[in-house]
């Protein structure tokens, strides 16, 4: 059991708070798996003859039978983005496995899988938080054909795993692994690249500096080295169970990571319902598993997408998490990790440091994490506390206890001399309504900001005022109907550059949207996805130029510090929005836009 009171005590709210809905869940999955056999054996002749016409020879022999596994593989691959072009070989590989074991594996289904990185800034990245739900309806269409034992989810970055995590949880019943790809290798340090950034936005140096700066920090296949929401995402995988132990941060193109892959493989046949470690992702996925990742994500320091991320993969299996959970944890958890944006640090710093093994450890001897949990690894989540290497013959995967030491204290910390006390995420509130703020890449000195609003309704109207240099002063920067219902929800990340460039200049500069930032949100006070948003009459629509607001990540308020009467009395700001209605595929996600949720609820339309 978890040691520390205070964590047993917000678990068990959440469990409390979700039994209408968890009871539900849980009966719908026993009543999919009620049939003994292999999946597929419910099905008629003519539906199991179209679902295994292509197969070969020795697959289709297995296939008609009675006792042959069978893998579903969703995948989302392609090869534009870096941390997904890995993905290419994993299904042969997967397959040729399973054949070893007398089992077969079919590609179930390939999901969409946008980049953000590409798409920052541009109208593309009106579509990308709904990206999410779509993977998971792509992910529920991949497993309808009803033929698989168990399935293996192969996704790294944003919205993909969240995605495909939903989607799994549907199909509750199923046995799952996922198989991540691995970081792509260091390149130019990150704040290397942000100081290019800043120079390219102050007019210092011109494009081809910035895109050769840019081409080394993004050199080669794997994720982004920075901890951003695809590596927040790999780190939540691996505590809460999800991966093999010492799988997230191994680079591809390895032979460690071909070693882990077969491994997930082999894995992923033995927790089926016809063995005795029937291991159903919905069950994996409890109260406590929910909790470990979000302790991880504080820990860490990890993506503030994860506030909406977290909230719509709970819903997912019955599990209604909320904002102020995640706060209350936040005051809880340590801080351990420094990883760039909250640090210098990539994330094959952290692995090498010590990694996802290091910081359980760490976390479950402090008594703030979960042991007594059912992973897909069929241990408690102790046997995560290892390094993952490569056996003695170069073909399996051998496991060594975590080191007792940090190969890195200015990267990864103890629990008993933590970065700081607190984690890296917290929730704001006061009279603008509740936002999300990541601190733990804030200098304390920076947190609070008092100042005049200068308020703009997209990210082009505050980069023209930079260019014209009319942000001058003290200011909180206002960008509104930027929220789920307005545009999609769009991270606004490009204004790192243009706000890190004042502050720099010793003005004191915050943001203040009912959009997104990003996994990178960096050195900029930024109170984000604040609700309710502008479209829907919230408060922020009710601000005026020069309004004084305060942010407060210290104590976490967000407040606009005008007379609550007059304030009440102001009729709230409209915009034309048409623009964002066609598009680069835009006018297909009009249901989206009507139909979404809250960003506190984790903006879904399910």
């Amino acid at each position: 059991m978890t040691a520390d009171r205070r964590i047993e005590d917000i678990t068990d709210r959440i469990r409390e708070r979700s039994r209408p809905t968890r009871e539900p869940y849980l009966a719908r999955l026993q009543a999919a798996n009620a049939s003994k056999g292999p999946q597929r054996a419910r099905l008629n002749c003519g539906n199991l003859a179209h679902g295994f016409a292509a197969c070969g020879p020795v697959d289709k022999e297995r296939l008609t039978g009675d006792r042959t596994l069978n893998l579903g593989i969703i995948t989302a691959y392609n090869d534009m983005l870096s941390a997904h072009q890995p993905f290419e070989t994993y299904p042969e590989m997967i397959r040729q496995v399973a054949r070893e074991m007398g089992a077969t594996a079919q590609v179930a289904g390939g999901v969409p899988a946008m980049c953000d990185g590409v798409t920052q800034g541009q109208t593309g990245m009106e579509l990308s938080l709904f990206s999410r739900d779509v993977i998971a309806m792509a992910t529920a269409v991949g497993l309808s054909h009803d033929m698989f034992d168990a399935a293996l989810y192969l996704g790294v970055c944003d919205k993909i795993v969240p995605g495909l995590v939903i989607g799994a949880l549907a199909f509750g019943h199923l046995p799952a692994i996922f198989v991540p790809a691995g970081p792509m290798t260091s390149g130019l340090p990150n704040d290397e690249k942000a100081r290019v950034r800043q120079l390219y936005a102050e007019g210092k140096v011109g494009r081809a500096e910035l895109l050769e700066a840019e081409s080394k920090s993004y050199h080669g296949p794997g994720t982004c080295t920075f901890y951003g929401t695809a590596n927040s995402n790999q780190m939540l995988m691996e505590i809460m169970g999800l991966h093999t132990p010492g799988s997230s941060f191994v680079n591809p193109g390895t032979p460690l990571r071909d070693a882990l892959t077969r491994e997930a493989t082999r894995r992923a046949l033995a927790i089926t319902a016809q063995g005795n470690e029937y291991t159903p992702v919905g069950l994996v996925v409890d109260e406590r598993a929910v909790v470990n990742g979000v302790v991880g994500l504080h820990a860490t320091g990890g993506s503030t997408n994860h506030t909406l991320h977290l909230v719509a993969m709970a819903a997912a299996a019955g599990i209604q998490l909320t904002w102020q959970d995640i706060s209350d944890l936040s005051d809880t958890t340590p801080l351990l990790a420094r990883v760039y944006p909250n640090g210098l640090a990539d994330v094959n710093h952290f692995h090498a440091a010590g990694g996802m093994g290091f910081l359980i450890r760490e976390l479950l001897d402090r008594g703030l994490l979960h042991d007594d949990v059912r992973t897909s690894w069929g241990t408690g989540l102790r046997g995560y506390t290892v390094e993952a290497r490569l056996s003695a013959d170069g073909l399996g995967v051998e496991r060594v206890p975590a080191p007792e030491v940090s190969g890195d204290p200015r990267v990864l910390a103890t629990a008993d001399a933590p970065f700081s006390t607190e984690g890296g995420l917290r929730v704001l509130e006061g009279n603008m309504g509740r936002a999300v703020i990541k601190v733990s890449a804030v200098k304390p000195e920076r947190r609070v900001v008092e100042a005049p609003a200068r308020v703009f309704e997209s990210q082009d109207a505050l980069q023209a005022a930079f260019k014209a240099g009319e942000l001058v002063g003290d200011f909180v920067a206002v960008v509104r109907f930027q929220g789920p219902r307005s545009n999609g929800m769009p991270e606004l990340h490009k204004l790192t550059p243009t706000l890190g460039v004042l502050q720099d200049r010793g003005q004191r500069v915050a943001l203040v949207t009912d959009g997104r930032m990003s996994g990178a949100s960096g050195k900029i006070p930024a109170a984000i996805h604040v609700t309710p948003e502008a479209v829907d009459g919230g408060t922020i629509a009710r601000i005026r130029e020069g309004d004084m607001i305060r942010v407060d990540g210290d104590t976490g308020r967000l407040e606009i510090l005008v007379d609550e009467a007059e304030l009440t009395a102001r009729p709230p700001a409209t915009a034309d929005l048409s623009a964002n209605e066609a598009g680069t595929g835009r006018e297909l996600f009009s249901v989206f836009r009507r139909m979404v949720g809250t960003a506190d609820a984790g903006a879904s339309v399910f």
